[in-house]
């Protein structure tokens, strides 16, 4: 079982949500928990058809690679997504993972619950807070715990590893890494 999965929604290898998502990785593994990122590159996800197949089976009717992550998931004691900006919102197959993971969770004992996470946004310049709001909107409704930071958990960056170079972002996501790890060491007591 992996204590903490972190969700790269970027569809470029070693890109700035992976890089940011990694910071996040370090310092919950620096807690001694353990942690893996997810990347759904070279998976895309679909949008929910409200199919209803998850309410009897626990598991998607869609075959796209998002049942796969669900165990994983669903064993974890935290969850954390990280997307990238796009035109001012959350990419579309982060979304769809969002929607199609709290509604399988809700539909099945609503398994998200009590599970410590957040998300993680990443952009060159805009769209940053709205699109972290988007995805908080999921994390609260499914009632999980949502760890905050010394600021909104967001970076800055354009070309490959520019996130680096956003100091205040990185320090901002190693400590809600921190808090993450710290809040489910203080739940497992």
């Amino acid at each position: 079982m992996t204590d903490v999965v972190l969700i790269s929604g970027s569809p470029r290898a070693k890109g700035n949500t992976e890089y940011a998502l990694n910071v996040c990785k370090d310092a919950i593994e620096k807690r001694g928990l353990s942690a893996k990122i997810i990347s759904l590159r070279g998976n895309p996800i679909q949008g929910c058809i409200a199919c209803g197949e998850c309410k009897k089976n626990g598991k998607c009717s869609l075959k796209d690679g998002l049942n796969d992550m669900l165990d994983d998931i669903k064993a974890a004691d935290g969850f954390i997504i990280g997307a990238p900006v796009y035109f001012g919102t959350a990419r579309g197959d982060v979304m769809n993972l969002i929607q199609r993971v709290s509604m399988i969770a809700r539909s099945n004992g609503n398994w998200l619950s009590g599970k410590v996470g957040g998300p993680v946004v990443v952009a060159r310049r805009g769209g940053l807070t709205s699109t972290l709001q988007e995805m908080l909107m999921s994390f609260f409704i499914s009632d999980m715990i949502v760890c905050g930071s010394t600021y909104w958990n967001i970076a800055f960056g354009h070309g490959p590893g520019d996130v680096a170079n956003d100091a205040e972002g990185m320090a901002t996501l190693e400590k809600f890494g921190d808090n993450v790890a710290k809040l489910i060491i203080q739940l497992r007591k």
